[in-house]
Parts: structure tokens; sequence; C-alpha cells
């Protein structure tokens, strides 16, 4: 009895020790797993469809693949025909070696290897020759693997990894090169394939060699199909009727400029986007057309995004494939100037600032401002003319008029705050230029503006990848003002589209740009069309060129709610009943409510919006001297302290702020 019980303990103590040493082995030779972790780059749309693919390290395309990717019946055909005792085994089926062996000994040769998938996803992960020391590594690491991982892992380790032909690895890799699919949906013909072609990935590749495919796919079929999941007899003979593809397709690569951006420093193999694969490859049509038509070294960028959420469901960056058309730039982010596209945010800060409403009457006459003479685009004057005609007819003297009574300085601050600052030329302060876009933009900060002109003044960053919840984002417009500026570009396309859009064109200096910025209820989207170099493109205007995709990409988007842009406001000099409705309410503009204002040299302009003129300021009471017709006075505060602002408006309406001066 007590010779017994110290050979059991002597026997625990053996097996502690073993254990131990296998465990001591297995973390310091622990099996590599960079080539699993070495992946290519899926970039999804907002419902988990595939837009892009990026390869791995060195052009290889290898996705991840995990069990739950792909149909039930192509792990049971895998299952099947390679390892039949998989979910029992742990890592090494003694049979099945035992039986190659037998095989080998009497053939001379190998007949079959004896691996269990677990072995083979190993040889994936570390390539060796075929030998027999090469078998024993493969058998000690398949037992680190089953200790490490699932059996769906190990699954997901041989369905990412395993050779599809060429430089194809991995079943979804081979899903999208040999049938344009995502692996989900393979049919049983389909699986069988990609399961039949790792046993010789070149010598069954399809599109060398259809006659080996076709062989090998139905002999896996026929052997091993029988009682997979969901596959009937008559799939089984269907799928034996079905032909194999004879071309590779080429791998999705949907909005690649935003893929590419994403993809940089991405730490996971999937990236969702924002983008909606439907309207992206809409867009992309529409693009392919057009660039048709343009001359060499043009190019042109599209943007569409949702109104509310900001959200980016479309964007071409121009001809990715084309280097003629500098193709690899991703143009929506290319410095440009927007010409007149520029016009309704101006427009939209007078009407808050109470420098003009709709119906006022102005002149468009030959002036000069200082040494600065603009002239209109058709060199022609309009005489008098109402506010909003101007903004529609897209004249420059009355756009220059407001921008001197606004201030370019405000102008600017105003754009800045917008999420688009004005780029000029160094050591240039911002002038009255601004007004017919004389800085630089980009189609995405212009797509960011019109936005925040439809959504009730409310600027926000576009966004790229879903977020939840939504940024509130920054007012920068008075409602009514943004709302006011957006009617009046309600207007009917010239050429026929989508009715309840507000568009406006953009020209900039020597043709080199032409914009198009349009919105409905629901969505917003911007058009560029020049040539990437910034040389000029005789005889391109915003409205010849860029309005028409406009109206082409509008028809492409889901229809929008009716009503919620403001009605096109109809106007005619002395239209007063439309002015009236027009005119906001009394606001002080500056200084807001809180305000802290610093004591120095100079006054402090007070600026109000709205009301019945002449307007009256007041100062803790004492009034401050202004112009009748003006919306603004000086004051100069007396020194350090707390102050009352009042302006009062010729129908006694009253509006105040308390501000400080230190």
């Amino acid at each position: 009895m007590a010779r017994s019980t110290k050979a059991g303990l002597a026997t625990l103590a053996l097996a502690a020790i073993l254990g131990a040493g296998i465990l001591a082995l297995d973390r310091a030779l622990p099996p590599d797993l960079s080539r699993l972790h070495s992946l290519g780059t899926e970039v999804l749309d907002r419902e988990g469809r595939t837009l892009s693919v990026l390869p791995a390290p060195g052009g290889i395309w290898r996705l991840a693949t995990a069990a739950g990717d792909v149909p039930p019946h192509l792990i049971e055909l895998l299952i099947a025909a390679e390892d039949r005792r998989f979910r029992l085994h742990p890592g090494v089926d003694p049979l099945a070696l035992a039986r190659a062996a037998v095989q080998w000994a009497r053939a001379g040769r190998v007949v079959s290897g004896g691996s269990t998938l677990t072995m083979q996803a190993a040889r994936l992960l570390e390539p060796r020759p075929r030998s027999l020391r090469s078998k024993a590594i493969e058998i000690l690491r398949a037992l680190q693997l089953e200790a490490r991982f699932s059996k769906d892992e190990i699954l997901g380790i041989w369905l990412t990894l395993a050779p599809q032909g060429g430089n194809l690895e991995g079943v979804r890799a081979g899903a999208l090169a040999w049938f344009g699919r995502p692996a989900g949906r393979l049919d049983p013909a389909e699986a069988a394939l990609l399961v039949a072609i790792p046993r010789r990935p070149e010598a069954l590749r399809p599109d060398r060699h259809p006659e080996r495919a076709t062989a090998a796919r139905n002999a896996l079929l026929t052997r091993r199909a029988e009682g997979a999941a969901g596959i009937t007899p008559a799939d089984t003979e269907f799928a034996l009727a079905m032909r194999v593809p004879e071309r590779r397709l080429p791998m999705p690569r949907l909005a690649p400029h935003l893929a590419r951006e994403l993809a940089q420093g991405a730490d996971t193999p999937r990236i969702a986007s924002s983008l909606d694969l439907g309207l992206q490859r809409a867009a992309e049509e529409i693009a392919t057309a057009a660039l048709r038509g343009l001359p060499d070294r043009a190019s042109l960028a599209l943007l569409v995004a949702d109104l509310h959420s900001r959200e980016v469901r479309a964007l071409v960056g121009g001809d990715f494939g084309d280097q003629g058309r500098a193709g690899a730039l991703d143009l929506t982010r290319a410095i440009r100037s927007p010409g007149s596209a520029l016009k309704p945010v101006l427009y939209a800060m007078a009407f808050e600032a109470g420098i003009a409403a709709p119906e006022t009457l102005l002149a468009d006459l030959p002036r000069r401002f200082g040494g600065y003479a603009p002239e209109n685009f058709n060199r022609d004057f309009a005489g008098r003319i109402t506010v909003a005609d101007a903004l529609r007819q897209s004249l420059n003297l009355p756009a220059v008029a407001l921008l001197a009574e606004l201030g370019p300085l405000r102008f600017a601050a105003a754009l800045k705050a917008a999420g688009a600052p004005p780029r000029l030329p160094p050591g240039t302060d911002p002038s009255l230029p601004l007004a017919l876009g004389g800085l630089g933009t980009t189609l995405r900060e212009m797509v960011g503006l019109y936005a925040a002109l439809g959504d009730g003044g409310r600027a926000a960053p576009l966004r790229l990848v879903p977020m939840t919840p939504a940024g509130a984002g920054r007012l920068v417009f008075e409602p009514r003002a943004a709302g006011l500026a957006t009617a009046i570009l309600v207007n009917p396309f010239p050429a026929g589209g989508p009715p309840d859009i507000a568009w406006k064109t953009g020209t900039s200096w020597g043709g080199r740009d032409a914009w198009a910025l349009g919105l409905d209820a629901r969505h917003v989207v911007g058009v560029w069309v020049g040539r990437p170099d910034g040389t000029p493109l005789p005889g391109a205007t915003g409205a010849r060129i860029a309005l028409p995709l406009l109206a082409r990409l509008f028809e492409r988007l889901p229809p929008a709610p009716r009503s919620p842009l403001p009605a096109r406001i109809v106007t005619s000099p002395g239209a007063t009943p439309a002015l009236a409705e027009a005119m906001d309410r009394l606001r002080l503009v500056f200084p807001p409510p809180g305000a802290v204002l610093e004591e120095g040299p100079g006054h402090v302009t007070l600026r109000a919006s709205g009301g019945r003129r002449p307007l009256t300021f007041l100062v803790d009471g004492s009034p401050v001297p202004a112009e009748p017709a003006r919306r603004e006075a000086a004051w100069t505060p007396p020194g350090p302290g707390f102050y009352r602002v009042t302006v009062l408006d010729a129908e006694g309406a009253a509006a105040r702020a308390e501000v400080r001066v230190r």
C-alpha cells in the first residue's frame, strides 16, 4: 500500500514537472501570430457593407475572417473535407497520422498528410518546407494553438490565411476576388471551390486552370456535401452544373481617397465610415461620366452630407487612377477660391447685422471703394435692385457694398468660427475682395458653411465616421438671417431637376474654379470642377459645368420632406408687405449679454439688428450719438465698471445687455 502510494505520488510529480516544462516551453516559444495580424484594411459604409479594401503589407489581399463571417455549409464542407474529427481531437489526430504513415509506407510516397485543421493553421501561421521536421513542429504548434484558442478561433486562422491563388489569402478575399460578393453570401458551389483551392493554390486557380478547379470542386461536392448544413441533393446537383469563374474581379475600391484617409493610423482592420454605399456608387458614376467631357488635366470633386448630422454620405476626391488629373490628391481638401459661392454667407451676416433685408434696395452702379473698383461678371450693371435679386443674380457691386458696411475683419472672423478659416497670402489682412471669393477654402469647408445656413445657423464639423450622439455644434449665424439667405436661393434648376433645392454657383477669377452648392431639407451637396494645378479652365463657369452635376446628384438622393426649407422669397422693388414680414425682431448684436470688454484707446461699436428705424442707443440711460439710418453707434467707455447697453426702435421695442469693462 505504501509502495503504491509512493508510486502514485511520483507519477503526479513527474506529470507536474512535465506540465511545468511544457508550459515554460510554450511561454518561451509561443506561436508566431504576425501573419494573422498583418491584415488588409476594409472600409465599411454606414450599414456595414464593404466600400473599399486596401491590401496588407507586401500587396497581399488578406482580410480578417471569423467563422461567423462565412455560411455554415462552408464550415461543414471544410471540416468534412479536411478534418472530420476536428471538434473532438486536441489538435492532433492520431488515427489520421497513423493512416498517413501506413499509406506512405505502402506507396513509398505521401498519399495523405494526416494534418488536422489545427496543424494546417499552424503551417499557415509559420510556412515551412514540407519535411518530417516541419511536421513535428506543426504537431507541437497545433497543441499550443488548441491550448490558446477555441475551435472557432482556430477555424478563423485557417479562414483568414488559407491561400486562394496568386496574392489572395483567406476566404473573404477569395470570395471578393473570384465571385465579387461577401463570404457570408457564398452558395455551396462557391464555398466548395474556396475550400478546394488551398490544397494546390496555383494549380487550382480558376482563372488559369478552370478544368482542374472544376474537377477539384466537384470532387469535394460529390464526396462531402451530403449532410452539410442546408445543402440538399438538389443543391449539390445544381452546384455541380455551375461554371467556375474564369477571371479575377477587382477588389472593392469605392471612395478610394476617403479609404486611404481613414486607414492612416487605424488600429483595426475594419473601419466604419458614414458613407452610404448606394449614394457613393451613384456619385462615382456621375463623376466618371462627367470626367469624359472635361479637358485634359481637369478634374472634379463631389461631396454629399446629411444636413443635420453632418455625416458625409458620398465623397469623390477626383479621378483616383489618373495621374494626369492628379488622381492621388483628394480635391475635397484642396484650397481653392470659392468665387461667388461665398456670397450667401455674407448676405446672411448682413441680414443679422441689420444692414439689409431681402427687400432693401441697393444700387448696382459703378463705384470705387478706395482703390478697389469691382465689376460684375458680365461687366454690366443692374441699377437699383433688391438685395434678394442681387444675391440671386450674383451681382458683385452690391456684395462688396454690404461687406464694406459689415467689415472684412468681422466677416473673416465669422468664417473662422463656422469652421472655414479664410486662407490669405502671407502678411495680407482681410479686405473687400473677400466678398467675391478672394480667399482660399476647400469643398469640405464650403459644404459645412452651406449646412450651417440650412440648419438654422448651426455650424458643426463634417463627420466621416458615425458618432453617437451627434455634436450640438455652435450657433454662428442668427437662425432667421440664415433662413432668409437660404430661402432666396430656392430656385428651379435652369435645365430642370428636383424642386425645393436652394443652390448657388461660383466661379473664381480666370475660370480656375467652378462651384455649385445646394441643399434641401435633408442633404447638403457640393461640386467643384477645375484643374488641380490651379491653371485656368477656359470657358468654365459654375453655372455651365458644376451646376448640372449638382442637379444630377440631387436626382439620385432620396426624396427629402417638403417644406422645412423656407419658401422661396418672391421680391420686387417696393414690395413692402414682404419687407415687413422679413424684418426681424429688435436685437442687440454687440455687445452680447455678459460680455467683458477691455478698456483701451478707441471706441466700442454698438450694433443692433431688426426693429424699425430710427434706432436709439443708450448706455445707463444716456443716449449715444448715432446716425438715424444706421444700426450702430460708437461708444467710448468712461472707465472700468458695469454698464447697461440699451437699444430702442421707432415703435418702442427694446433690447438690453449688461456688460463689464475692465
